[in-house]
C-alpha cells in the first residue's frame, strides 16, 4: 500500500477527475495537499486571487490509513463538485450556495460516485460516535 502523501493525494485527484469529471475542463491549475489535522472539516477548496490557482486542502487526519480510501475519495470528489459548480474555480457559478438543496449528492450520483457518498455516510455515523465518546471521556 502506498503511503498517504501529497503525491498520493494528487494521484487520487487525477484518478477521480479522469473517471468521473473528464467532461470538466481544468481551466486553471488545481493543486491538492494535506493540511493540518481537523476533526470536523475534512476538505476545503479555495481560489487564490493572486495566482488564479485552485487549492484543495484535505485534513491531515486522512493520512492515517485506518481511514477508508473511499472516504478520502469522497472528500476529493466533494471538492471537485464545488469546482464544477463554479465555487473556487473560473467555471460559471451554477448555484447561489455551494450546498444548495443537496447539489453535491445529486452531482456525485449523476457522475457515478454514489458508492463513495454512501461509504462516506456510513463511516461518518461511526466517526461521530467515536467523537462523542472522545469528548465524553475528556470531562
Amino acid at each position: 500500500m502506498q503511503p498517504r502523501t501529497n503525491q498520493w493525494l494528487l494521484s487520487r485527484l487525477d484518478h477521480l477527475w479522469n473517471a468521473h469529471f473528464s467532461d470538466i475542463k481544468q481551466i486553471n491549475p488545481v493543486f491538492i495537499s494535506f493540511g493540518r489535522s481537523a476533526r470536523l472539516r475534512f476538505g476545503s477548496i479555495r481560489l487564490d486571487p493572486r495566482s488564479g490557482k485552485t487549492i484543495i486542502t484535505i485534513t491531515g487526519m486522512f493520512k492515517n490509513e485506518s481511514i477508508p480510501q473511499s472516504v478520502v475519495d469522497h472528500t476529493i470528489g466533494h471538492e471537485l463538485c464545488h469546482y464544477t459548480h463554479g465555487f473556487s474555480s473560473p467555471h460559471r457559478r451554477l448555484h447561489k450556495y455551494p450546498h444548495s438543496g443537496g447539489v453535491i449528492k445529486k452531482e456525485m450520483t449523476e457522475r457515478g460516485m454514489l458508492d463513495l457518498y454512501k461509504a462516506y455516510k456510513e463511516w461518518l455515523k461511526v466517526y461521530r460516535e467515536e467523537l462523542k465518546d472522545y469528548y465524553r471521556n475528556r470531562r
